[in-house]
C-alpha cells in the first residue's frame, strides 16, 4: 500500500505537480487526426492534464494547440473564425497562427510593431500514427516522437479509436498491465471446449487465432509467476502459467514511459494492441486504443470489427463516450453474469473500465493489499515515481532520450519451463527486451 501523501504524488498530473511535470516531458496523444478533418475548420475544445486548450487545423494542415483566451481582453477564441493560416478572434480580430504568433493586430496603426510583441500560449504539436500529438513541457526539452511501431507500419495496417474514462489514468494504466485478472474479468464461464468457444466469440474475449488451449490455462491457473526487466524506453512484464504439460505459457506486456502499454496477447501472425492514457483531469481521462499488424492490411471485415468495439477497442458514441459506462452500469446483464461470463458485461474494454471505475475517482491505496501477482504494479510505481522524483532533481527522464527504444513488441509464447523471460524473450523476439526496431532502420 501507499501512504496518502504518495498517492497524491502518483495520480496527481496538473501543472506544477511532480508527476505532471514527469508527463509533461512527453509527447502526448491529443486528439485522433480524424477529429480535425478539415482544412481551416472550426476549432475544437480539449483539456489535457487541467489545462483547457484549443486546437485547430490551419490552411495548410498544420495543427495547432493554443491556450483559448485571446490577450488582448480574454475573449475565448473558440468563437473566432480560423482562416487563412490563422485563427482571428471574433470580438477584435487580432489574428494568431499555430505556433501562436500574432500576425495581424488590426486595431493597431498599420506601421506599429506592437503584433511583434504580442504571443499566444502555444504548445508544439505533430501528427503521427493517425493521431495528433502534443508536448507541454519546456521547449528546450522536447524530445523525439516515441516511435511505436503502430507508427512504423503502414496507415493500411493500424487501426486508432478513443474513449473516455470516468477515473484517473493510473488506476487505468495499473488495470492492463495486471495481466492476472485475465483469469477472472475476462473470463467465460463455459467449461467445455466447444461451449468456450462459442462464448468466447460472443463476448469477443482477447486472443487471437486459435484460443482454446490458451484460455483454458488462463482459467486453470489464476496464479501466474511474474518476472519484471526494465529497459530504455520501460518495462517487459511476464506473467508464466502452467500448461497441460510441463512447458509454461508466458504473456508478456509492455509498459512504456510514461502512459503506454501493449496487451500480452499476440502470437506469431496474430493482431497487436496498444493503449496510451492521457489524463483530462485528475478524475478522468481519454485511453486511445491503437491495434497494428506487422505483416499485413487490415480487412474492412477486422475494421468493422473494431468499429463494433472488439477486443480492447470499446464501442462509442459521436462524443467517444462508451455506450457501456459508469452512468448506466455497463449494461450490466446478471442472467449472464450467472451463466456465461464473469461479469456479465459485453466487451473486454468495457469490463476493464467498470472494475478501474469502481475503484472511485481516485483509488485509495492506503488501504490496498497487494499480493505476488502485483509484481508489475509495484515495478511500475517504482519507475514512475522514481523518475518524477529525480526529475525534481533536474534528471531528464531517461526514456524522454529514447525515442527509438519504443519500437518494442508484446505477446504470447509456449516454451520449456527452464528458460527465464529474457531467453523468453529472445526466443520470441529476437531480442531480450523485445526491440524490432532494427525491422525499421531504427538501429540495433
Amino acid at each position: 500500500m501507499l501512504s496518502r501523501a504518495d498517492n497524491e504524488f502518483l495520480t496527481q498530473s496538473g501543472k506544477g505537480t511532480p508527476m505532471g511535470e514527469l508527463l509533461r516531458r512527453f509527447w502526448m496523444p491529443a486528439l485522433l487526426s480524424a477529429e480535425l478533418p478539415e482544412r481551416d475548420g472550426p476549432p475544437k475544445k480539449i483539456k489535457i492534464m487541467g489545462e483547457n486548450l484549443l486546437a485547430f487545423r490551419d490552411s495548410n494542415g498544420k495543427v495547432g494547440i493554443v491556450e483559448p483566451h485571446c490577450p488582448h481582453r480574454g475573449a475565448n477564441l473558440y468563437y473566432g473564425r480560423n482562416e487563412e493560416c490563422g485563427l482571428r478572434c471574433a470580438y477584435h480580430g487580432w489574428k494568431f497562427d499555430v505556433d501562436g504568433n500574432c500576425v495581424d493586430l488590426p486595431t493597431s496603426p498599420p506601421e506599429s510593431s506592437y503584433k511583434d510583441t504580442i504571443k499566444l500560449l502555444a504548445y508544439p504539436t505533430r501528427e503521427w500514427a493517425d493521431m495528433i500529438w502534443v508536448y507541454m513541457g519546456p521547449k528546450e526539452h522536447v524530445p523525439e516522437l516515441p516511435q511505436l511501431e503502430v507508427g512504423l507500419v503502414p496507415a493500411s495496417s493500424r487501426y486508432v479509436t478513443k474513449k473516455w474514462q470516468d477515473c484517473n489514468w493510473v488506476q487505468s494504466v495499473e488495470g492492463a498491465i495486471d495481466t492476472s485478472h485475465f483469469s477472472f474479468l475476462h473470463m467465460t464461464l463455459a467449461k467445455d471446449a466447444a461451449a468456450a468457444r462459442v462464448a468466447m466469440a460472443k463476448a469477443a474475449i482477447a486472443d487471437q487465432g486459435k484460443p482454446d488451449d490458451r484460455i483454458r490455462w488462463v482459467q486453470n491457473d489464476p496464479r501466474p509467476k511474474f518476472t519484471v526487466l526494465g529497459h530504455d524506453a520501460g518495462l517487459v512484464i511476464g506473467g508464466a502459467r502452467k500448461t497441460d504439460g510441463s512447458d509454461l505459457y508466458w504473456r508478456i506486456a509492455q509498459f512504456l514511459m510514461p502512459n503506454h502499454a501493449f496487451t500480452p496477447t499476440a502470437f506469431p501472425g496474430e493482431i497487436n494492441y496498444g493503449q496510451a492514457w492521457v489524463p483530462v483531469d485528475d478524475v478522468s481521462c481519454w485511453i486511445y486504443t491503437y491495434s497494428w499488424h506487422p505483416d499485413r492490411p487490415f480487412t474492412n471485415a477486422e475494421r468493422t470489427k473494431f468499429d463494433g468495439g472488439f477486443n480492447v477497442h470499446a464501442e462509442v458514441d459521436e462524443a467517444y463516450v462508451p455506450l457501456r459506462n459508469l452512468r448506466n452500469d455497463y449494461l450490466i446483464d446478471r442472467a449472464q453474469q450467472k451463466t456465461q461470463t464473469f461479469t456479465g458485461i459485453v466487451g473486454v474494454s468495457e469490463q476493464d473500465a467498470a472494475i478501474q471505475d469502481s475503484q472511485g475517482p481516485i483509488q485509495d491505496r492506503t488501504t490496498e493489499h497487494l499480493g505476488p501477482t502485483d509484481l508489475g504494479i509495484v515495478e511500475f510505481r517504482k519507475l514512475v515515481m522514481g523518475a518524477a522524483r529525480a526529475l525534481a532533481k533536474g534528471e531528464t527522464p531517461r526514456a524522454a532520450k529514447a525515442a527509438n527504444r519504443y519500437a518494442v513488441r508484446s505477446g504470447g509464447w509456449v516454451t520449456a519451463s527452464d528458460r527465464d523471460l529474457a531467453a523468453v524473450m529472445v526466443e520470441r523476439f529476437g531480442h531480450p527486451h523485445g526491440y524490432i526496431g532494427n525491422n525499421y532502420g531504427l538501429g540495433q
